[in-house]
């Protein structure tokens, strides 16, 4: 059997597809050349947007189109959501949403092995997915009832993946799931398991991909600032810096704690989500929100226009804000975090710093990203992939700092 493969949406559904490969290949198939067609394409949807549907289902067609008389294998959030919609996309064979049991379902004469990584193909840095599922069901949020209450793996699992990514050449892990910060393997949290991640030997980094602040407890907080491999930089979550917006998004934690776990983090750069036009949020709400941008200046803001889920609480609210606002707010959040971003970045220049190299190539540059989450160019021709190399940050670009070995 020849396979292709396609993911869409977050980190988590990144490692997923690379577990699938890894059980594909373990029975005997191969993946397609560019070019060739396939037996059989799988496609890992996403559907916390609207957008990101859109996405999925062009992806769909797109695979079915390019590899005719394929079995096309809709799995993920979109094949949770909606699957009724999926039978009617021409070329879809089968709509099949857990992921885990994917490979015996689709092959139900092989025995396939652990759902697990023991590489990242593509990618410098590996993501390992040490929890699934939420229990927050936020009044926005479609994705508890799509993937589930919250369930982490054993911590003694992700460790032995831990060391064969390492062993397979990767010095950077980056710890995914839907809500890490409440992972729990009996007594062991979070805080205890990256204390375990730092004594594997030859792994240098370890990074967080995404917390809420209410998670960020004092054991974590020890072991971000003092372990050895965690690195100083953090995605933590916001939506809105508004108390009123964030009460109503059922987020539970202030602004005030927000602000509060940053000014713990003494030495961090952040990274953020936001919600803008969220249902009744005002212009006083959007303010607080914009407040918070200017006081923790974070290296990067992923803005998400609010997009309604069906089935969620805020759907059935009547209290929308208006398309054209929503723009608005948009824009001019996206432009302040832009300067911010590139002042942030500024503060940098002539300083020395240690980068991972990465696969990526533009033009004459390699991009790279230090441990702080700075993200740096480096000359391709003075450095290969996977690299841990120290260079003095020289000037400043759009989207990242220009450094030279």
């Amino acid at each position: 059997m020849r396979f292709v493969l396609c993911s869409l949406g977050c980190r988590a559904n990144q490692y997923e597809i690379r577990a699938i490969k890894r059980q594909l290949e373990a029975v005997g198939c191969t993946e397609v050349a560019e070019g060739e067609c396939a037996d059989i394409c799988i496609i890992n949807t996403c559907a916390v947007t609207k957008s990101a549907e859109s996405s999925s289902r062009n992806k769909i067609r797109g695979l079915a189109a390019a590899h005719p008389g394929a079995r096309v294998v809709v799995t993920g959030c979109l094949a949770a959501h909606n699957p009724e919609e999926l039978e009617n996309l021409e070329g879809v064979t089968d709509i099949y949403a857990d992921k885990e049991q994917l490979v015996n379902y689709l092959l139900p004469g092989e025995s396939a092995c652990a759902f697990a990584i023991d590489r990242f193909d593509g990618n410098t840095r590996a993501f390992i997915k040490i929890q699934d599922g939420c229990d927050n069901f936020c009044s926005y949020c479609i994705i508890p009832y799509l993937r589930g209450r919250s369930r982490s793996r054993a911590c003694s699992d992700i460790i032995q993946e831990a060391r064969r990514v390492v062993d397979n050449g990767h010095k950077e892990i980056v710890i995914t799931g839907i809500d890490i910060g409440d992972y729990r393997d009996g007594e062991k949290r979070l805080a205890d398991l990256i204390h375990a991640l730092d004594h594997i030997q030859d792994l240098q980094r370890v990074r967080l991909s995404s917390i809420n602040p209410h998670q960020v407890d004092t054991r974590l907080i020890d072991v971000l600032l003092n372990g050895r491999t965690p690195c100083h930089s953090l995605h933590l979550v916001l939506q809105s810096g508004s108390n009123t917006v964030l009460e109503r998004m059922r987020r539970p934690y202030t602004r005030e704690l927000f602000l509060e776990k940053v000014q713990q983090l003494p030495n961090f750069l952040f990274t953020t989500d936001i919600i803008v036009g969220f249902p009744g949020e005002t212009d006083e709400d959007f303010n607080l929100t914009m407040d918070i941008v200017e006081r923790v200046r974070f290296l990067k803001v992923h803005m998400f226009p609010y997009s309604v889920r069906p089935g969620t609480r805020s759907a059935r609210w009547i209290d929308t804000v208006h398309h054209q606002t929503i723009a608005e707010r948009k824009n001019r959040l996206l432009e302040k975090a832009r300067n911010i971003a590139r002042e942030v970045r500024e503060e940098y220049i002539g300083q020395e710093m240690e980068v991972l190299t990465e696969n990526t190539v533009e033009g004459s540059w390699r991009t790279a990203q230090a441990k702080n989450g700075l993200p740096v160019m480096v000359f391709k021709q003075s450095v290969k992939a996977n690299q841990l190399v120290r260079v003095c940050l020289d000037h400043n670009g759009e989207e990242a700092l220009f450094g030279s070995v």
